[in-house]
């Protein structure tokens, strides 16, 4: 695994089970796991693995301050411009079935043991 696909996973498992946008709950969860793991990770990191993401079917973008009803009604057509943090929070992101079906698929990948500990048999990535 490469430190860029490491990043997606995280990334991915940060929005398995709830919208969440990057600026509230990605970036900070994202890095801290990161850290744990000796790799800085930073907002442009982030930024690109939800472009691969998205790009690839596995997550998708939404603008929940379009709707009342239903989130998934807020749907954005491919990844937002997010240069600049947002104050707003507006845009989030969630998790496809493919996206879904792709993070269950495997979880020997996650760095973290139970107790939220490096886990002692996890390699780093492949630079």
């Amino acid at each position: 695994m490469t430190r860029s696909e490491l990043i997606r996973r995280l990334v991915l498992n940060a929005i398995r089970d709830d919208f969440e946008s990057v600026d509230q709950v990605i970036l900070p969860e994202v890095p801290q796991v990161g850290a744990k793991c000796g790799l800085a990770v930073h907002r442009s990191d982030v930024l690109e693995a939800l472009r691969a993401l998205v790009a690839g079917g596995l997550a998708k973008a939404y603008d929940l301050s379009a709707t009342d009803r239903d989130p998934f009604s807020g749907g954005i057509q491919g990844m937002p411009s997010l240069a600049v943090p947002e104050k707003d929070f507006r845009t989030y992101f969630y998790v496809t079935k493919q996206g879904m079906d792709f993070h269950l698929a495997d979880g020997t990948w996650y760095p973290l043991d139970d107790e939220d500990e490096l886990r002692p048999d996890w390699q780093p990535p492949d630079r």
